[in-house]
């Protein structure tokens, strides 16, 4: 069995915080858990307005707290995002993200992280990515 606490993860090398300034990510569990998958916390912050483009990876996504939106590229259509929606990226979705206020989400990905990714200039996360040490 694996036991985490949230606030002891935000404390350690499994908080990755973007580059650009837009989001933090607090890496619960990775792909050496041998789960299948990957779970995140993820704080995205007010104001952030950015692409992405998960190229290999299937994302879903849970808000937990705070509203945005997400918008699909391919049709321009947008969404609300609020507490307690779920949008899910399984066509490997070509996406804006809007935070009108700072948003709290829990994230799924498959293939999982290793966990010091950060998006590349496609707004993708790579494969081959650093792994956190445990």
């Amino acid at each position: 069995m694996i036991v985490r606490e949230l606030a002891q993860a935000r404390d350690s090398n499994r908080r990755i915080v973007s580059p650009d300034g837009n989001w933090e990510s607090t890496r619960l569990l990775l792909k050496d858990d041998h789960m299948g998958f990957s779970f995140h916390i993820t704080t995205i912050y007010k104001g952030a307005d950015f692409r992405m483009h998960y190229q290999n990876h299937l994302e879903s996504v849970y808000c937990i707290s705070g509203k945005g939106e997400v918008e699909t590229l391919d049709d321009g259509k947008r969404y609300p995002i609020t507490p307690g929606t779920i949008y899910i990226l399984d066509k490997h979705d070509r996406h804006m993200l809007r935070a009108f206020e700072e948003m709290t989400m829990a994230c799924v990905f498959n293939p999982p992280l290793n966990g010091k990714e950060v998006h590349n200039k496609d707004g993708a996360y790579e494969l081959a990515a650093e792994t956190i040490e445990r």
